[in-house]
């Protein structure tokens, strides 16, 4: 910029670039300016999307268990052979595209909650950790109450004796 008496004016070094419109941030990095997008592609496994919306749907309290009765079984018996481990994913459908999700999950909750808020507290959570953690959009997430869990089900006698 040159001033009324002809000498000029120089910006301290802000880290800004001067235009004829105004200022805008340089990159931090030197190379091409291009946005993210086209210099790669990210895709999302089903699984991965299936383990982080099953982990969201058992924080939430009322929860018991995701899967349905036959689900649950053949888990509980591939949970006990030595080597095998409880899938985060199991009881969870889910649909992934570019840019969106729909997520479908089979619940047992705790006997005496109220299903709706648990169903609404579930969805929440699930749709927030997926959403954060991917960047995708879940446009929906479907919840089948599949059983009750009854207190005195937790008995020891509930499969620990017997043989598989």
């Amino acid at each position: 910029m040159t001033e009324p008496n002809g000498s000029t004016l120089q910006k301290p070094d802000t880290g800004e670039a001067s235009t004829e419109l105004g200022t805008m941030p340089q990159a931090a990095r030197p190379g091409p300016q291009e946005p993210p997008e086209p210099r790669g592609r990210t895709t999302i496994a089903d699984g991965v999307v299936e383990k982080i919306a099953g982990i969201a749907a058992r924080e939430v309290p009322g929860i018991n268990a995701l899967g349905g009765g036959f689900t649950r079984t053949m888990g509980a018996v591939r949970d006990r052979v030595p080597g095998g481990h409880a899938s985060a994913g199991r009881g969870v459908k889910v649909e992934v595209g570019e840019k969106q999700t729909a997520i479908d999950l089979q619940v047992v909750v705790e006997y005496g909650v109220s299903i709706r808020e648990i169903a609404a507290e579930v969805r929440e959570n699930v749709i927030a950790a997926v959403e954060r953690m991917t960047g995708l959009e879940v446009v929906g997430v479907n919840i089948a109450v599949n059983d009750v869990h009854l207190p005195d089900e937790d008995t020891p006698q509930t499969g620990e004796d017997r043989v598989l």
